[in-house]
């Protein structure tokens, strides 16, 4: 290693092996020449978030690449052939104060037929693109607070137990689609910030 090549690499988010890593896919959709999101309505038997909406996507495998992973979960949650998957590239990281990572990748998605794994997908339903771009989400704070367990040492630190911790805030948004249909949470984070990078890069 030289200071040339410290000079040139790529910065890591420090903790990040703290971390736990998921990867979705953003998929752009045709209907009628108008571009549309592809949602899942998560299967009420999961464990996590039963019945919320999401984009198909999971956690990464070990030696798996954050688009590798995106891919493998879209075909085997919607039971398509990996050549309907089209990635244009990837989106903006999620890092959540909450240990952990979502990596979301924005592409095409060709001959879709309604199709998905019953066992971990509810519905599938698309929203057009034009809805996000002329909506603003209803946005929400959250306070984010630090809350030691019962063996942290206050006694080593400035003030003990009455020390200042930093309160942060996380923003909650929401977007209402139809009655059945509430986009909110990451997703709605992740679909704002797709949809922001969907028109910057002309990617309809």
């Amino acid at each position: 290693m030289t200071k040339d090549v410290f000079r040139t690499r790529r910065a890591n988010i420090i903790g990040a092996e703290c971390y736990k890593r998921f990867a979705v896919f953003v998929p752009i959709l045709y209907k009628n020449g108008e571009p549309v999101l592809l949602f899942e309505t998560r299967a009420e038997s999961l464990r996590q978030q039963p019945g919320e909406i999401c984009f198909p996507g999971g956690r990464l495998e070990p030696t798996e690449s954050p688009e590798a992973c995106a891919v493998r979960e879209t075909i085997e949650e919607l039971l398509i052939p990996e050549s309907s998957i089209q990635i244009y590239g990837p989106g903006d990281l999620f890092i959540s104060p909450f240990n952990f990572i979502i990596h979301p990748y924005i592409g095409r998605l060709d001959g879709y037929d309604g199709r998905f794994n019953a066992d971990e997908v509810a519905e599938t339903f698309t929203v057009p693109l034009d809805l996000f771009r002329n909506q603003e989400p209803e946005a929400f704070a959250c306070p984010v607070v630090s809350a030691p367990n019962g063996d942290f040492p206050y006694e080593r630190i400035p003030g003990g137990q009455h020390y200042n911790w930093h309160v942060g805030s996380q923003e909650i948004l929401f977007y209402q689609y139809d009655d059945e249909h509430l986009i909110w949470g990451i997703t709605a984070q992740i679909v704002r910030s797709a949809v922001r990078l969907i028109d910057a890069y002309n990617l309809t």
